[in-house]
């Protein structure tokens, strides 16, 4: 059964969703390795721990762009908002952790967003163009990966990220919005190809830690 399938029958079931999870990819180029796949479910402890860490980082993130840019309203709404909602997910997570039985325990960072954030300019405005298509980056691989995972995991799991795909789908798009508001469109293109391949790499090279946003799991 495809991805798509079991997306919707764990309740996503509107043609509009089904072609964000399109859109995701052709954004994206890649889609996440089966490798990981079979990592993760190995590896569910660590999974949960470090989405939680994730969701975290994420509102931080936001608040951080805010800090820096927001004189714009309209910027510093869209991510206060954004913020708030990664946030609720954080508690989400955290209360799953616990429903669980899993320890909470620190977890190294993944390579991922420190390796994306290489790419980003260091002048404005293109730093600012920058840190918004990496965030939307960032979003729109969380949401593959939601997606790659639901048709693997047990009910409950599966439904709380069927659900999490379609608010991480718009916050992706949120962030691709603002770039494109704020730089000029054949910047903002060769940008988003520029951090499109770093971003590739880094999901598909070998990776010796697996995290929510890894790349490929040496096995053995």
């Amino acid at each position: 059964m495809s991805t798509q399938r079991n997306i919707i029958s764990h309740g996503i079931r509107d043609n509009h969703t089904r072609g964000k999870v399109a859109d995701l990819l052709a954004f994206l180029g890649c889609p996440t390795p089966d490798a990981w796949v079979r990592a993760a479910l190995t590896q569910l402890d660590v999974l949960l721990l470090d989405h939680r860490n994730c969701e975290l980082k994420a509102a931080a993130a936001a608040m951080s762009v805010i800090a820096r840019y927001g004189d714009d309203p309209a910027l510093a709404t869209a991510l206060s908002k954004l913020a708030r909602e990664e946030l609720v997910h954080y508690e989400q997570v955290l209360r799953i952790i616990r429903q669980r039985g899993v320890a909470l325990r620190p977890l190294t960072p993944s390579r991922y967003a420190a390796g994306l954030r290489e790419a980003v300019r260091t002048h404005d405005p293109a730093k600012l163009v920058d840190t918004l298509i990496v965030g939307a980056f960032i979003e729109a691989r969380s949401c593959e990966r939601f997606a790659a995972l639901v048709p693997h995991l047990d009910d409950d799991l599966a439904t709380f990220y069927a659900g999490l795909l379609q608010s991480e789908a718009r916050h992706y798009l949120r962030y691709l919005d603002f770039a494109q508001r704020f730089g000029e469109t054949a910047d903002v293109a060769r940008s988003i190809e520029k951090i499109r391949t770093l971003e590739q790499h880094l999901v598909l090279s070998p990776d010796p830690e697996f995290r929510f946003h890894s790349g490929c799991p040496i096995e053995a």
